[in-house]
């Protein structure tokens, strides 16, 4: 051990235990919202932070009457944690497949509302994945675009389904399907009732749109709407708003079906093309899973084989 380290006590499991609790409750932003997910009473979860505490030898959080908060050293441990979690998991995968298995745990994370899309069979890959591989325990995850890059990132996730190409240089890409999105109003909208697309296509100049914090349209396929409305990062929450009324969206034609079918929404600009969103599977360059392989050429198979069809 180096003289720089001297003083730093190694890493026990009961270390990592009370790391473990330490995440939870910054993820829960507090020591009583983390009770339910810990499974502790918040008795415990005070002493095991008190522990970790002492054993680094300095303050982590503060937490009283004026609420939970993070010391700087507290947001240095934080972030570091992902990557040594990660790191763990990596390890415990290689150690799995050294001895002629492939076991452990695998995180996918992946946008909403692809359940309807039938033509990109995710299920199909599930399916064949588990089939081979079924002592991996599969974690699936549904989270805005920013959210599973910064998971990826972080290690937080082995794998990441996303509409948004990921420019960051430590992260592989295989683009594997298109999905097209057309423009909606609810029932309650005034343009709802409207059959004259002149009258559309003015009206739209002064219509509220929501804004996908994740995406720009390309100018040449939304040269219409100019007021930019609530900001969203998922598709749920974009269809709850043009059902109110007050705005209009994009929103892939296989997931506004429903509405579309129960004469809650209807599209705007049926004939016109809307636009195309590219969806990318990724992987960080750096993963040494070979259940992460396996995982993505299952995704990535059923996945352009439906491009094809």
């Amino acid at each position: 051990m180096t003289a720089r380290h001297s003083n730093v006590p190694n890493l026990t499991d009961f270390d990592l235990k009370l790391l473990r609790v330490f995440h939870a409750v910054v993820q829960a932003q507090g020591l009583a919202p983390a009770q339910q997910v810990l499974g502790l009473s918040l008795s415990t979860i005070s002493i095991q932070l008190k522990q970790l505490e002492e054993r680094l030898g300095f303050s982590l959080c503060e937490r009283g009457r004026k609420g939970f908060s993070l010391t700087r050293e507290g947001e240095q441990i934080h972030e570091s944690l992902n990557p040594l979690f990660g790191s763990i998991t990596d390890f415990r995968d290689v150690v799995a497949e050294l001895r002629g298995n492939l076991s452990g745990d695998l995180h996918f994370g992946v946008v909403d509302a692809l359940a309807t899309n039938t033509t990109a069979s995710l299920p199909l890959g599930f399916r064949r994945f588990t089939e081979q591989a079924p002592d991996v325990h599969l974690h699936v995850d549904i989270s805005s675009p920013e959210e599973l890059l910064q998971g990826l990132i972080d290690g937080r996730y082995h794998c990441i389904l996303t509409p948004v190409e990921p420019t960051h240089d430590s992260i592989d890409t295989v683009p594997v399907f298109t999905e097209r999105q057309q423009l909606y109003c609810g029932r309650d909208h005034p343009l709802f009732l409207e059959t004259d697309m002149d009258r559309i296509l003015e009206a739209l100049k002064h219509t509220t749109l929501t804004d996908k914090s994740y995406a720009s349209l390309p100018s040449a396929d939304n040269p219409r709407v100019t007021e930019q409305g609530p900001t969203v990062s998922h598709m749920e929450s974009n269809a709850l708003l043009i059902l109110s009324g007050g705005y209009v969206g994009y929103l892939p034609q296989h997931y506004a079906d429903y509405w579309v079918d129960k004469r809650l929404m209807k599209p705007l600009l049926p004939d016109a093309p809307g636009y195309e969103s590219q969806f990318y599977l990724c992987t960080s360059k750096h993963h040494t899973s070979r259940s992460t392989d396996m995982f993505v050429s299952c995704l990535a198979e059923v996945l352009l084989d439906s491009t094809m069809q």
